[in-house]
């Protein structure tokens, strides 16, 4: 699928499994984080709407407006952050890498092995929501 010219019609049915979107003030701003400090990739960027990809992966980010007659809309926080109780993993993106290019206050959690077999960094996106690039650690005592 071209990302770039599918209509709105054919993209939306084509979505399957679980789907995630973010909502935002600044779709660029967001956009321009996730692309400059995870890597990731930005399809359809405008003002309102992006399409955001890592691998097979994607995910959406709708400028709060576009949600005018949504009911999420009325409990959305008037002041960052935003989505407090979720954490999105990107799997396969080096948490050093992308903690070397966030901005120092960005930085919730720094890289570290964890005890699950990952290594993983929290960084906050401008709003606030929380993105963990995380690698799997090499398995201990390994053939």
């Amino acid at each position: 699928m071209d990302y770039e010219t599918v209509s709105a019609d054919g993209f939306g049915r084509s979505l399957s499994g679980v789907g995630l979107n973010l909502l935002t003030r600044d779709v660029r701003g967001l956009a321009a984080f996730l692309r400059d400090v995870l890597g990731l990739n930005i399809h359809r960027l405008s003002d309102d709407f992006a399409i955001v990809t890592h691998g097979p992966h994607l995910f959406q980010i709708h400028r709060d407006g576009t949600y005018g007659a949504h009911p999420l809309s009325g409990l959305l926080p008037e002041n960052p952050p935003r989505g407090t109780g979720i954490q999105i993993y990107l799997l396969g993106i080096d948490p050093d890498a992308a903690v070397s290019r966030a901005e120092a206050d960005s930085v919730l959690e720094k890289p570290a092995d964890k005890p699950h077999g990952l290594r993983e960094a929290t960084i906050l996106s401008p709003e606030g929501y929380a993105f963990s690039p995380a690698v799997a650690l090499a398995q201990q005592g390994a053939a």
